[in-house]
């Protein structure tokens, strides 16, 4: 069939849907300040981070993921959506055994739970190294916190799992911070946060395809 497209269809299409990635980063920073807190000892495990983490750092992040997806932005789909259920599971394994619906998981499965955790965060951390230097901060901040927890699990340290809460308020502070510059830079239309850009990122950038 002939192609009968306007010239016009060739030139460049500009993707002008907003950033997702501070709503992602949010969820995920905010949620992880909370929980970390928790884990440093300052307040018990309560109502308050499990809602976090279903609302804001569970469905908020999925829905960051799949935003990302239609941006053809393969890590922030995988990075956004999998944290999302991350936290939506770790919510569902603090509430199942609560409500009696399952028993509570061993020390040994937690510990395989964290571990693997942080495996795919190592995995992400190589893909940061072509992004800015405070995304790669985040991502090598999570797999350290992964690994200091599934320790902790693993041994039975509580003054591990204190000091791995201390890592994770770091953690979850650059993410914050992270969200904070991409919004700010774009509304001011210059550099008010340093991101130590080292390539533009796609979820920070504004997409350009051509048309076939």
């Amino acid at each position: 069939m002939a192609n009968n497209a306007h010239p016009a269809a060739a030139a460049a299409w500009h993707d002008h849907t907003a950033n997702p990635a501070p709503l992602g980063l949010l969820g995920f920073g905010m949620t992880t300040v909370l929980l970390n807190l928790h884990n440093a000892g300052l307040f018990e495990l309560g109502s308050m981070v499990l809602a976090m983490g279903i609302f804001y750092g569970g469905m908020a992040q999925v829905c960051a993921g799949l935003m990302e997806w239609h941006k053809g932005n393969t890590f922030g789909t995988v990075a956004f959506t999998s944290y999302g259920f991350f936290w939506l599971t770790l919510a569902a394994l603090i509430m199942l055994p609560a409500t009696g619906l399952a028993e509570a998981s061993s020390a040994g499965a937690m510990t395989a739970f964290l571990a693997m955790w942080g495996l795919l965060t190592a995995v992400l951390f190589v893909g940061t190294l072509k992004l800015n230097r405070a995304t790669q901060i985040v991502f090598a901040s999570l797999t350290v916190l992964f690994f200091m927890l599934a320790l902790a699990d693993a041994t039975g340290n509580h003054a591990l799992k204190v000091l791995a809460g201390w890592e994770g308020l770091f953690c979850g502070f650059a993410a914050v911070y992270v969200a904070a510059a991409q919004i700010l830079n774009e509304m001011y239309g210059r550099v008010v946060l340093p991101l130590g850009d080292r390539v533009r990122s796609a979820p920070a950038a504004v997409l350009t395809r051509k048309a076939a």
